[in-house]
């Protein structure tokens, strides 16, 4: 792992970051386009004052929304645009008003569900798209509109809230079908950084959270981490997390009490994502209960959390230390999700320039986005997927592999990326399969459900260390729902962005391994060979 550049390491890197420093985040002689690519990303600094003046329009929407009777809420949004909205649902206090259901996936069973329990009368749907065409976005968008114009007519359009940039293409889709409303967030505020923006604000105030609130506690926090000094809370966690980095430990497992764990994977996507690239990167292991110090390699650091005051006692967190492995203890209040949010925003943006990187791009996002694009193209032209290499065929599985001729290094991780249906069986069995691969190693092991991951930890596994072991798992679904104006199911869409992820980490030079089962309980008979793999 690179060390840290003992020129980016600064006495006033805080305040750097804050006067808009671009070169804070940037080598020297990068070019002028990269410094303004990076100062377009950093509104989410103003985000706790600046995002006041919109209260009033939010909660005029959520009076009216109330008054109206829509109480169950639809969220179709991919990654930053609706990651922040799952943890609001999970860890905020609530009145209870209206129920929460993110969709940020392209998976048959969980949208046959969601289309199944809605009450079109009562439901209302956000669009939310930075870019305005993210294409999981506006599947969604095409089927549920198509669903709410079957029950509700004319009037469908009433049902939907858009959440995008000036000037994309949904404010125009959102103006043609009548939208009941249309928010347009800051342009400078990156989708992982949005938390405290309109992308969060708004799905808060829906399901009857106070996003003034919300507000008022990132504006305490971000008065914390406005000086240069050990006691700026977000300075010290950036700085752990880079240095720990640089000597070798980049697997940040993040221990969350219970009542703040849905944190963990909006955490895992904004410093997996912010950080990995160059060949360089923190890579979050979020899910884990504290396990035993032998269980983890020198690859690891930990960052524990305790509401109130930390907890010295905690035997398990005392054994880690004593073990020698480096632990950060963060303090938060009870119930102060938005401090978080932007404790965790500085502190990322702190270990990307101390580690030289920009936190701000994502450039191996659209490598996946780009050969998904190519399999459904081969698909249109060939009538078939392209696969290659092809797979071997085994008693209760298919598998294929793309094996790289060097060993993987020590410090590897296993990723498993998970587009198996979105069903208890399924996800029992993966839980399984996880702790089955912890158990036999001392690697980190991830899970990333997609095309969920491929907007958060996607960015890590192409441009981070190489140091990766990815198992990827299919199977055939059992329905498949049209997705209207293409020509192409969410089943079809889903399986071609399974390849594409394939031949893009195969490009990247990872390893990849790829199960292709009948059925979720195939996996437990495809373990055992996954172990060899692994070992081999």
């Amino acid at each position: 792992m690179p060390s840290l550049a003992a020129d980016r390491v600064t006495p006033n890197l805080v305040s750097r970051i804050w006067r808009r420093d671009s070169s804070a985040f940037l080598p020297p002689g990068a070019p002028e386009a990269a410094h303004d690519g990076v100062r377009q990303r950093l509104g989410w600094l103003d985000a706790p004052t600046a995002m006041a003046a919109h209260l009033p329009e939010i909660e005029a929407l959520a009076t009216v929304l109330r008054h109206d009777g829509f109480d169950e809420i639809y969220l179709l949004g991919m990654g930053g645009s609706s990651l922040c909205a799952e943890v609001l649902r999970d860890v905020a206090p609530s009145s209870g008003r209206a129920r929460l259901t993110v969709l940020d996936t392209t998976d048959e069973t969980a949208i046959a569900e969601a289309t199944a329990a809605l009450d079109p009368g009562r439901a209302c749907f956000i669009v939310a798209s930075k870019s305005g065409s993210t294409v999981e976005v506006t599947s969604l968008e095409r089927h549920f509109r198509s669903v709410l114009e079957r029950a509700r007519g004319a009037d469908a359009g009433r049902h939907f809230v858009a959440i995008t940039d000036p000037d994309t293409s949904l404010v125009k889709l959102a103006a043609e079908r009548g939208y009941r409303h249309t928010f347009v967030n800051a342009p400078d505020i990156g989708g992982r950084f949005s938390a405290l923006s309109l992308f969060g604000l708004v799905p808060a105030a829906l399901i009857g959270l106070s996003p003034a609130n919300l507000l008022q506690a990132g504006r305490r926090m971000a008065d914390a981490c406005r000086t240069d000094g050990p006691e700026n809370p977000a300075l010290a966690l950036g700085t752990f997390m880079a240095e720990a980095a640089a000597a070798g430990r980049d697997k940040l497992t993040v221990i969350l009490p219970d009542s703040l764990a849905a944190l963990g994977a909006w955490i895992e996507q904004l410093v997996a994502e912010s950080t990995g690239k160059d060949g360089r990167g923190v890579l979050p292991v979020v899910g884990q209960p504290l396990g035993a110090p032998e269980r983890y390699g020198p690859d690891r650091a930990f960052v524990v959390t305790a509401l109130g005051v930390p907890d010295d006692r905690n035997d398990a967190v005392r054994r880690i230390t004593s073990a020698g492995h480096p632990v950060f203890q963060v303090t938060a209040r009870e119930g102060d999700v938005g401090g978080e949010f932007f404790r965790w925003e500085f502190a990322t943006a702190v270990a990307g320039a101390a580690l030289g990187v920009n936190p701000f791009d994502e450039p191996n996002v659209r490598e996946a986005k780009e050969r998904t694009r190519q399999q459904l193209d081969d698909r249109r032209q060939l009538g078939r997927f392209r696969v290659d290499p092809p797979f071997e065929t085994e008693a209760a599985f298919s598998w294929r592999a793309h094996r790289t001729t060097a060993a993987v290094p020590d410090g590897r991780y296993v990723a498993i990326l998970d587009y198996l249906p979105g069903d208890a069986a399924s996800r029992a069995a993966v839980a399984a399969c996880r702790t089955a691969l912890q158990h036999a190693g001392t690697w980190a092991v991830t899970h990333g459900v997609g095309p969920r991951y491929l907007h958060s930890t996607g960015q890590y596994h192409k441009g981070g260390p190489n140091t990766g072991f990815f198992v990827l798992l299919t199977t055939d679904d059992p329905t498949a729902t049209p997705v209207p104006g293409a020509d192409y199911t969410f089943s079809t869409l889903k399986h071609a962005q399974a390849l594409g992820d394939f031949d893009a980490l195969a490009a990247a030079g990872r390893q990849v391994l790829h199960y292709h089962l009948r059925g979720a309980a195939d996996l437990t008979a495809a373990q055992s060979h996954l172990l060899e793999q692994l070992r081999a």
